[in-house]
């Protein structure tokens, strides 16, 4: 938490910067506490906890823009800190651009909550924690001989936050998280291992999932068992809920003021245009209680609301901060997104796979890149061939390439099973026509 000592250490070198040649200026006061335990069959493998408390001073002066931190939070050592600050930013080259919102955009508090911060976390012992990777192990040690190791994994944490700027912005945010994660090794008749993982996150303990993370993970793992390549051709292809977000990802990154200005997006003066199938529709929604990405305002202290970032298909804003606003002259919107939804379709995942002659369910990616500017990729893929509706051989070693606009204008339907642990709730997608390699 946020103390008053530390919101007027913030405000005083805030104060402090203006005093000394700034124009102006923004302080955030950052702290947070992070445990991790690591389980690896029948003992614990590793241990870590740490704890951070730094603050971020952005100081504007006479045109230029300098940003810099420290961990040292006290008036005596903050007053060479800043100075030096302010010194070392007048060498850099001017950049007009670099200014702070405007007011009018800035979030204003009114002490409603999203639920972000479980007062349990202060109270929970470590050894709960570490009984919970140990039972996680547990929970499949010994129930089959092909099981080379078991390792879980348990990390928690709390944040907070606290920015004030010279210009009339002041907020705070808390939150907490917490994770458990089970990785299981199978062996197998070759060489290769069979590997998998499951996981569940909350913001609450008590929401967390604590048995059966475990069973699903082996469960994973086993389906692994005989990978090999297929015959290459055109497939449809049926991404994971698990694994969809990356493939989104890539869409949502051409969307920033950062790409659009160094004409590095493939959506680069698509503004207002259809560029994907009509069936995706994609809504950033920040104000969703007890959820990972949720916040009142972004990195600049301007409100977050509702935003519908695709509709039907068709391109409607893109992430544009206000130094990128003022540099590409358009007006400003947010910096990034903040919990990514899709407008569900009306089948889970079993019943798109059932209707699905012959197709690959896509359940992992092994590297490959996408090239911002163009949109065409190359992706390592692992997951299964489909064949009438059923899932009967495990692949791997194959690659599937093409151009990221063809493949989300091949999307044929959305699924309505998306993971809530996550800021990108995207749930599995079928797409036609999709180019893998393989034999």
């Amino acid at each position: 938490m946020i103390t008053k000592e530390q919101k007027d250490t913030a405000e005083w070198a805030m104060d402090f910067a203006l005093k000394n040649g700034c124009q102006a200026a923004r302080v955030t006061i950052i702290t947070g506490t992070n445990n991790s335990f690591e389980y690896r069959d029948t003992q614990i493998d590793k241990l870590h906890q740490s704890s951070e408390n730094k603050l971020y001073i952005e100081l504007f002066v006479d045109n230029r823009y300098g940003s810099l931190s420290t961990n040292r939070i006290d008036k005596e050592g903050l007053e060479t800190f800043i100075k030096d600050g302010i010194i070392s930013t007048k060498y850099l080259a001017e950049d007009p651009f670099r200014q702070l919102p405007s007011p009018k955009r800035y979030y204003k508090s009114d002490d409603k909550s999203l639920d972000l911060y479980d007062i349990s976390y202060t109270d929970l012992k470590a050894e709960d924690k570490i009984d919970l990777a140990r039972q996680a192990v547990e929970e499949i040690y010994g129930t089959d001989k092909r099981i080379i190791s078991i390792t879980s994994s348990y990390n928690d944490g709390m944040g907070a936050e606290y920015m004030i700027a010279s210009n009339g912005f002041e907020a705070e945010s808390t939150d907490t998280s917490f994770d458990l994660t089970v990785e299981v090794a199978l062996k197998t008749n070759n060489e290769a291992r069979a590997e998998s993982f499951w996981f569940d996150s909350s913001i609450y303990w008590k929401d967390l999932k604590k048995e059966g993370i475990s069973k699903i993970a082996l469960n994973r793992a086993l389906q692994k068992m005989g990978q090999k390549k297929i015959q290459s051709g055109i497939y449809n292809m049926l991404l994971d809920n698990t694994v969809s977000a990356r493939i989104l990802g890539y869409l949502t990154n051409a969307m920033f003021g950062s790409a659009l200005q160094q004409k590095n997006s493939f959506l680069l003066d698509k503004l207002n245009q259809q560029v994907v199938s009509k069936k995706l529709t994609l809504i950033d929604k920040p104000h969703l209680k007890k959820s990972f990405g949720a916040r009142w305002y972004d990195g600049e202290g301007v409100a977050t609301h509702e935003r519908t970032l695709i509709a039907n298909g068709v391109l409607n804003m893109y992430f544009i901060d206000t130094y990128y606003s003022l540099k590409m002259g358009i007006e400003p919107t947010i910096s990034s997104p903040s919990i990514v939804c899709v407008d569900l379709g009306n089948k889970n995942h079993g019943e798109l796979m059932q209707s699905m002659q012959k197709g690959i369910w896509v359940t992992g990616f092994n590297g490959g890149n996408c090239n911002g500017t163009t949109g065409d990729f190359s992706f390592g893929i692992e997951g299964f061939l489909i064949e009438n509706g059923i899932a009967t051989t495990p692949v791997s070693e194959m690659n599937i390439t093409g151009n990221m606009l063809q493949l989300w204008n091949n999307l044929v339907e959305i699924g309505n099973d998306p993971r809530t642990n996550s800021s990108r709730r995207i749930p599995s997608l079928l797409f036609e026509d999709v180019n893998f390699s393989g034999l």
